[in-house]
């Protein structure tokens, strides 16, 4: 067989110099899907991320919202998506709770690529003043006195607020009773009002009751105590190590994206969360930026979805 030695080299040329996927990735726009509605947390830190990954690109990212099933429409959306890189989905963490409370249409980990963490965010344990507790390792030894007489008061049953507190009751050995409420506003206002006993709350939520002296702040679900609010001790620290009940927010695309692909969107993710707009933003949401290659925030989701199917199976969380 005789090849022709001048169109081979032309070939091995054209082959050297074609753009791989990620270097041509963005050439339209892109679709970032969020699961819950317009006007939330996780809908505001997409929104910051997106719009700065759209100006790196100088491509469109549209946004669009689609709340259900917490977080299932959405996911289900996108996993049935071309794996292209041009349907995404923001990613917060009921996305790694909701595996053990429902059937789903898809498979949290053999679906997507998981591509990039954005933020954590501490929740925080709140007291009413006339509860005779102010620290972690009181309100264990007032819970474990009282058994089954205490309550706690989430957002609403499984959610991240919810099972936070039932890491609390698994670890600590106690029994408070979950009241679960149509959000955090009314928990709050049953709080201050002496109708609950202790909520589990977002910081950025707690922080106008804490200053005003209406609730008593008792720990915060992070490993490390919050920078904006460093006078509050960790759960890890009062007693309970390696308590950690953090929310979050990331990034997924469906599986078989081109590694190409997710590995440039984590690149650029991080390089959006080094920008000193996007912290100043994420602090006052009350959120910490964190950087992790894809891999490692692969692994994260995994790990998330073990630890709460072990809490929600110890709760007797209801299924959705």
């Amino acid at each position: 067989m005789r090849i022709h030695v001048g169109l081979f080299c032309a070939c091995i040329v054209a082959l050297a110099n074609a753009p791989s996927h990620g270097q041509s990735y963005p050439a339209r726009a892109v679709r970032a899907t969020v699961p819950f509605a317009p006007g939330g947390g996780t809908d505001f830190i997409a929104r910051v991320v997106m719009q700065k990954l759209s100006e790196s690109w100088a491509q469109p990212v549209v946004v669009e919202n689609r709340p259900g099933g917490t977080t299932i429409v959405a996911a289900e959306l996108v996993s049935k998506a071309a794996p292209d890189g041009y349907t995404l989905l923001i990613t917060p963490v009921p996305f790694s709770i909701v595996p053990s409370l429902a059937k789903l249409p898809f498979h949290p980990l053999k679906d997507f690529e998981h591509i990039a963490l954005f933020n954590t965010a501490p929740l925080v344990f709140i007291v009413n003043p006339n509860v005779p507790a102010k620290s972690a390792r009181e309100l264990i030894a007032l819970a474990k006195s009282k058994p089954g007489a205490l309550n706690f008061g989430s957002s609403g049953s499984g959610s991240s607020n919810h099972l936070a507190g039932e890491l609390f009751n698994a670890m600590a050995g106690v029994k408070m009773v979950h009241i679960p409420y149509k959000g955090s506003a009314p928990s709050l206002a049953d709080l201050v009002g002496g109708h609950v006993d202790v909520v589990v709350s977002t910081l950025t939520s707690a922080v106008p009751l804490i200053k005003s002296g209406k609730v008593r702040p008792i720990a915060v679900t992070s490993l490390e105590r919050s920078a904006e609010w460093p006078q509050i001790p960790t759960m890890n620290e009062s007693g309970l190590k390696g308590f950690q009940a953090d929310a979050w927010n990331g990034l997924s695309a469906p599986a078989r994206t081109p590694k190409e692909i997710i590995d440039k969107i984590n690149a650029d993710v991080a390089k959006v969360l080094q920008s000193a707009d996007v912290i100043e933003k994420f602090k006052n949401e009350g959120a910490v930026p964190k950087r992790m290659t894809a891999a490692e925030f692969g692994v994260f989701v995994r790990d998330e979805i073990a630890k709460w199917s072990k809490v929600t199976k110890f709760a007797k969380v209801e299924s959705l």
